[in-house]
């Protein structure tokens, strides 16, 4: 198991842990249990919120780069897009709980929630063009919400931003003190969400993720089509990834 459920304050605020530490990687089995969850919340109309959190020490470390090789991306993706069009669809005010490294599709996996409370000295950041690739989802969610000047600096450039950083920039709601992630996350629950109906919040938040939907149904199938089609027939691509996977496999031998 790489993800379970658990419901909270008489079954109002869904708690979805990553619980695959240190990495979280949104592999195949992650984004299938992940999809399994959010399909089960579909019809609870009494949530108030919805919590992704991680149990280790990094929120995730993103998608699984061995799935990103001829063969294996083709579904990667897919798969990774309808968890994210899942989760644009949840019946409550989504939160990503972040603590540690959140990069690459675990970014974009924060990206579809509607808010993100991140720990002090947290990273996030889109760091697949270092591979010779980028990130559709990324590429297609970030500008939403940072503005298309931080966004193409981040894809670009493949740098990092502190929790600090992105709560000025508006992507981070708050950032919570060291070891107080959870406490913090349900300070804002409270304050925000559990005086409120649940069937406002339900509505409120499908009209306000108007814009995210759109993204999700339309501007990410052409960049999947970009990323597939285009990139991936490039040498460049394949052979970042594979030189990756090979470093990787030297440091651990």
């Amino acid at each position: 198991m790489k993800a379970r459920l658990t419901l909270e304050r008489d079954g109002s605020v869904a708690y979805v842990h990553l619980t695959a530490p240190k990495a979280n990687v949104l592999d195949r089995t992650m984004v299938t249990e992940l999809d399994a969850i959010f399909a089960s919340l579909e019809t609870k109309r009494d949530l108030r919120a919805i919590v992704i959190l991680p149990d280790g020490p990094h929120f995730s470390f993103g998608a699984s780069v061995e799935e990103h090789l001829p063969g294996e991306i083709e579904a990667a993706l897919a798969r990774l897009g309808n968890l994210l069009r899942r989760v644009a669809a949840a019946p409550a005010p989504t939160i990503a709980a972040i603590r540690g490294q959140c990069l690459g599709g675990g970014f974009e996996l924060a990206l579809a929630c509607d808010f993100l409370i991140a720990e002090e000295n947290a990273q996030l950041a889109l760091p697949e063009i270092r591979l010779g690739v980028f990130p559709p989802a990324g590429s297609a969610l970030l500008p939403l919400r940072v503005g298309l000047a931080r966004a193409t600096d981040m894809i670009l450039t493949g740098a990092s931003v502190s929790s600090e950083d992105a709560c000025d920039q508006g992507l981070v709601a708050c950032v919570a003190p060291p070891g107080e992630l959870e406490a913090t996350v349900a300070s804002f629950i409270d304050k925000f969400f559990m005086a409120r109906s649940p069937s406002a919040l339900r509505h409120a938040t499908r009209a306000v993720r108007r814009l995210v939907r759109q993204a999700l149904n339309d501007a990410l199938p052409e960049l999947d089509h970009i990323y597939l089609d285009e990139l991936m027939r490039e040498p460049d691509a394949v052979d970042g990834i594979r030189a990756f996977l090979e470093q990787r496999t030297k440091a651990t031998v």
